[in-house]
């Protein structure tokens, strides 16, 4: 699975105390299927629930979920396009204090991986990227204000080269 690491560090590039205190993002896979077609290949495509939870998280909500929604809009874009999807992405909070929380978000996500045989023997596994988006806007580098502060910042979200 590559969904998980790719959150990962897209977050703790994004978010200023995510980097500074990696450790206080803990990711869970949970409810995890297989779903394949039953037919002689072995492709398939990995169903899961990513739990991610931030321990002790100081930070404006917002730092998270703008940088979490621009992940989703690359690597899940269901999520947002589809309005039956939406209630899916879920998050409680425990209030710690009055700076800090515990914040817990849960994302239905999934992964193609397709698998091909070779003559001689042995197997080659793909993982397939998502569509583009129609009309999605590409940037080499986001910033996200509240008021005069700065919150969260990242980049890298050209849209990918496609398999040949």
């Amino acid at each position: 699975m590559i969904k998980p690491e790719s959150l990962r560090e897209h977050l703790t590039a994004a978010i200023p105390e995510l980097a500074t205190h990696p450790d206080r993002m803990l990711v869970f896979i949970e409810n995890g299927t297989l779903h394949c077609t039953g037919t002689g290949s072995l492709s398939f495509e990995y169903r899961y629930s990513l739990n991610l939870v931030l321990i002790e998280f100081g930070g404006h909500p917002d730092s998270v979920m703008i940088p979490l929604l621009a992940w989703l809009s690359r690597h899940q874009p269901e999520l947002l396009d589809n309005p039956q999807r939406r209630p899916d992405v879920r998050f409680e909070v425990e209030v710690l204090a009055n700076d800090r929380v515990d914040l817990s978000i849960t994302l239905p996500l999934s992964e193609g991986v397709g698998v091909v045989s070779h003559p001689e023997g042995g197997y080659t596994a793909t993982h397939f990227p998502e569509p583009e988006r129609e009309g999605y806007l590409y940037a080499e580098h986001w910033q996200l204000f509240l008021r005069d502060q700065l919150l969260a910042e990242w980049g890298g979200t050209q849209p990918p080269s496609r398999p040949a």
